[in-house]
């Protein structure tokens, strides 16, 4: 593709000893970290704004530091940018059997469940299922690839109501927790309840961090509403009841579910 030889020949360009950009001659694999992860969640923002001009930019800024550290390992003899589009090309091939070869599958959740299998045989040097996992995930999105690894292997339930029915006996232990006060018990059983809600979540096809993304959303929507009644109002939050706060709250959640 004539532009994507084009960004690889700047980036060297950049990079060139000589007469290269002062800043990107300096960078290396670990200083670029921090921006390169600023710039994923830039994309998965515009992503969920469906904000598709700014997508188009975020994901070029993400394909730069991809090229980035390819340029920096070939500088370094480690590795070349053609090592990196081979074997993603060779893996996407060899995880698809029922693409390009003959294994038949029914649905996305057997593609899935056989991905992971595929994988655990590539990494016969892992000695569990879920090594692998990056340690600095966000929380919920380490628990449902721990939970979809695991269930890749079989330790899964068939449907959701399993996993519904011991959200429940976890609530349960966290009530019976808090009534001793025993606080590490309560910190160990709300941790339970989360990994459970994620279970239920990934039990019904849905991605947890996005579902909390968009209800911690939907609450700063209506706080602002609140808010602005007060504003509006010349009056202050602090000086209202809650029980004024929870009716506003209340109003507020009938207009946005009004046509």
């Amino acid at each position: 593709m004539k532009e994507f030889d084009r960004l690889v020949e700047i980036v060297r360009v950049l990079r060139n000893p000589q007469n290269g950009c002062p800043w990107d001659k300096e960078q290396t694999h670990s200083s670029l970290i921090p921006n390169f992860i600023e710039e994923l969640y830039e994309a998965v923002e515009a992503i969920e704004n469906n904000d598709f001009e700014h997508l188009s930019e975020e994901l070029g800024d993400l394909l730069l530091h991809i090229i980035m550290q390819a340029q920096i390992a070939s500088e370094e003899n480690l590795f070349q940018i053609e090592d990196i589009l081979k074997k993603i090309n060779e893996k996407l091939i060899r995880r698809h059997p029922h693409i390009f070869g003959k294994q038949k599958l029914n649905n996305a959740k057997d593609v899935k469940n056989n991905w992971e299998r595929i994988k655990l045989k590539e990494k016969t040097q892992r000695k569990s299922v879920l090594e692998g996992i990056p340690k600095h995930l966000p929380a919920l999105i380490k628990a449902q690839r721990i939970q979809e690894k695991a269930a890749a292997v079989g330790f899964d339930w068939h449907d959701e109501l399993p996993a519904i029915e011991k959200l429940d006996e976890e609530i349960e232990e966290f009530k019976e927790a808090y009534q001793s006060k025993d606080e590490k018990a309560m910190k160990d059983e709300l941790g339970d309840l989360f990994f459970s809600l994620v279970n239920i979540s990934r039990k019904l096809g849905y991605d947890a961090e996005s579902i909390l993304n968009a209800a911690s959303a939907k609450f700063a929507e209506r706080f602002r509403k609140i808010e602005e009644h007060h504003n509006h109002n010349h009056e202050k939050m602090r000086q209202t009841s809650l029980e004024k706060l929870d009716e506003i709250w209340r109003k507020v959640k009938n207009e946005r579910h009004q046509p």
